[in-house]
């Protein structure tokens, strides 16, 4: 498969690569539940170089997935996926019996890939499958994740007007609309944030596909992604990167969803869950690398590995 790829510049893949290198001590580990897998020795947490980026400033506490074009990210995760480098716990939550709210923000009839019921049997299939059975061995101090990663609800937002290029602060307050409109700001909730066609943020295909993060409301922090029209990036987040001619247009949005939703998982609050020295999250570690067509409950979707501690290497 061929992919148009196109280079950082040379500053901005020289800042991305520092970021690596730099961080905070990591909190002194819980010891692992029974069943658990011993992490190793955290070093840092978490790194700009998954931040996203907004009038030239990374904005911590956000982690991207990195677009096709990103390739000095995409580079960092071929390199942390050739080694046994295993996922670090750093003392946060994770999401032991994930909720996921799916928010279509402003779709209304601008669908015109079926984006929607995509995103929708995807995420229903997930409870329960072999490909989210590899959450199972990551914990926090109260317990491991269930393979219990239910969809609970969707709202159509069609009321709440969304900018021509939503930030990270306006989808982060779509998020806490949406926690207001289900009444849910538990740790194990997910807000997942789906943008209405043509509103694609600044980095978008260029830098990251989607991300995730957290943001406070009613006195709670809830998680969320940020979750674009996948089908406007093009091969860049994904078409055509499994399934030949119209078969795969919606390739990546289960690539990136499917992502996006084991970070959230596993690192929550986007920097102090699960992940390796480097800052990298159990999908980084792996992703667009040994894509395929993964079977669930509600159909058969693209997906790619996400990494395993147990098998020290990516496993579908």
């Amino acid at each position: 498969m061929n992919f148009s790829v196109r280079l950082v510049p040379a500053a901005v893949a020289a800042a991305l690569l520092a970021a690596c290198s730099g961080g905070n001590g990591a909190t002194s580990l819980p010891q692992a539940p029974q069943g658990g897998i011993t992490p190793q020795t955290a070093t840092t947490t978490r790194t700009s170089a998954y931040s996203v980026v907004e009038n030239g400033a990374a904005i911590s506490g956000t982690h991207i997935m990195p677009s096709l074009q990103n390739r000095t990210l995409r580079a960092l995760a071929q390199v942390k996926s050739a080694g046994t480098n295993n996922l670090n716990y750093y003392g946060g939550p994770v999401q032991q019996n994930a909720k996921i709210y799916l928010v279509f923000w402003k779709f209304g009839s601008n669908d015109p890939y079926g984006e929607q019921s995509r995103i929708t049997s995807f995420v229903q299939g997930l409870n329960g499958s072999q490909w989210t059975s590899t959450l199972t061995q990551y914990y926090d101090g109260a317990g491991h994740i269930s393979n219990d990663i239910a969809y609970v609800n969707t709202w159509n937002d069609n009321t709440n007007s969304i900018p021509s290029r939503p930030t990270q602060s306006s989808v982060a307050a779509e998020a806490a609309r949406a926690a207001a409109h289900f009444g849910d700001y538990s740790v194990n909730a997910m807000y997942f944030v789906a943008l209405e066609k043509g509103h694609d943020p600044s980095g978008f295909a260029t830098q990251w596909c989607a991300f995730h993060s957290t943001t406070s409301a009613s006195g709670s922090t809830i998680a969320y992604t940020d979750f674009p029209y996948q089908s406007d990036a093009g091969a860049s987040c994904g078409e055509n990167s499994v399934n030949g001619g119209s078969g795969g247009i919606l390739d990546g949005v289960t690539i990136v969803g499917g992502h996006e939703i084991a970070e959230g998982v596993t690192d929550p609050q986007a920097g102090n869950g699960w992940l390796d020295s480097s800052g990298s999250e159990i999908g980084d570690k792996c992703a667009w690398t040994n894509l395929q067509n993964t079977s669930f409950s509600t159909g058969t979707f693209p997906t790619q590995p996400l990494w395993s501690n147990a098998a020290g290497g990516c496993v579908q």
